[in-house]
């Protein structure tokens, strides 16, 4: 199996991507810019299941590529499917 290359999105297709993932917004700069999201939940004992806290901030970026990378996005789909699973 042939692993697609991974590489840093250009600018029009990071909007095009964050377009896709409701709620994650981008964050950092740079060689540190990412994506994140934050989850708030009702209940403790909710959060419990996702984390430890009622409040998770999730953050994505590809190290190898110094920037995001389509995995990103991908992942960043994968959470929310964890969520409203």
């Amino acid at each position: 199996m042939n692993r697609p290359e991974v590489r840093a999105l250009k600018p029009t297709e990071l909007v095009m991507a964050l377009n896709k993932v409701p709620g994650w917004t981008l964050s950092g700069d740079g060689d540190n810019i990412a994506i994140e999201k934050t989850f708030e939940f009702a209940q403790h004992t909710h959060a419990l299941l996702f984390v430890n806290g009622r409040r998770c901030v999730v953050r994505w970026r590809t190290h190898s590529v110094r920037g995001l990378s389509a995995l990103d996005f991908e992942a960043a789909t994968q959470t929310d499917a964890l969520l409203s699973a």
